[in-house]
């Protein structure tokens, strides 16, 4: 499935290493030569109207999230941008045969390391985008268990998954294995397993979930992770941005957005939280929390041509 973003916008853009160098200003829409208008004398008389951009990303709601602010930020900087959302390994190979030009979806160091293991000597890794995110199994604070090691069939008799190719899926099966419980791992997606934890703690009976954070089901409920004595789940992760080889030179300008690109979690979570609890569509709460984090949107534009 592809979703094709054309917007047309004046202080709107939207999600991750490190960030320019000097504060943009506030400006009126100018979408044809948005750079001048951030005061960024480097990049003068630079206009990349018309340039295309195609990120891939893995559906995910943290992902639609990071994907959504930094497609309209380049959008912002002028470039018709592409949105094609992949299943993970497809999301990593269109990048490494160069079929498309980058990601902001890399949950490393455990969580795609496979992937990242087969590709990477044919991509360009930018560094975290974001970083102190987790992974691991998740419970309601109203579950009377603390660890893994407590999980038995008594207990519930499915842990609830997403994707059946995800990386948290595989190292959940390897907890299985390490910690020998008798449960399953049943594999859907994103927002049927929300849905499952959702019923659940209305019905407040017992229900186990894959989990990652940052991601709003954290701040909509009170759940919990559960301890990993055994650290099959890596204890700290970090979301970095991959771009294909050649992106560089060919569009220079996009290269250091998406090299500027970062954020934390508080600012994933609320856009995530617009639009799981305010129903916001998700172009629509990416570009107002571009509107509103003006400053660091600013320094993601703040590029040498």
């Amino acid at each position: 499935m592809k979703k094709t973003l054309f917007y047309t916008l004046s202080l709107s853009a939207l999600v991750l290493t490190a960030c320019g160098n000097a504060d943009g200003e506030n400006n009126d829409n100018d979408n044809n030569n948005n750079l001048n208008d951030n005061n960024n004398e480097d990049t003068a008389g630079y206009d990349p109207e018309g340039e295309e951009i195609e990120l891939t990303y893995v559906a995910w709601e943290s992902e639609l999230a990071s994907t959504n602010v930094i497609g309209q930020v380049l959008e912002e900087a002028g470039y018709d941008v592409e949105l094609t959302v992949v299943e993970q390994s497809p999301m990593w190979s269109s990048v490494a045969n160069q079929e498309a030009d980058g990601f902001v979806g890399g949950w490393l160091p455990s969580d795609m390391q496979a992937e990242y293991d087969e590709y990477g000597d044919d991509i360009v890794d930018l560094g975290p985008n974001l970083e102190g995110n987790r992974t691991g199994l998740a419970v309601p604070d109203y579950m009377d268990i603390e660890s893994i090691d407590e999980l038995s069939s008594d207990v519930v008799d499915e842990i609830i998954g997403i994707d059946a190719g995800a990386g948290i899926m595989m190292s959940t099966e390897e907890v299985v294995d390490v910690y020998d419980l008798d449960i399953d791992v049943t594999p859907s997606s994103d927002s049927a397993m929300t849905a499952a934890l959702d019923s659940a703690i209305n019905s407040e009976e017992p229900v186990v979930v894959t989990a990652w954070q940052p991601h709003w089901k954290f701040n909509a409920y009170d759940i919990r992770f559960l301890e990993d004595p055994e650290e099959v789940y890596a204890a700290e992760e970090e979301i970095r941005t991959i771009v294909r080889e050649g992106l560089e030179e060919d569009h220079p300008v996009a290269y250091q957005i998406l090299d500027n690109f970062y954020w934390d979690q508080e600012d994933m979570n609320e856009i995530m939280l617009a639009v799981a609890e305010d129903e916001e569509e998700i172009e629509d709460a990416a570009a107002d929390w571009i509107e509103e984090n003006r400053d660091m949107v600013d320094e993601w534009l703040d590029v040498e041509e």
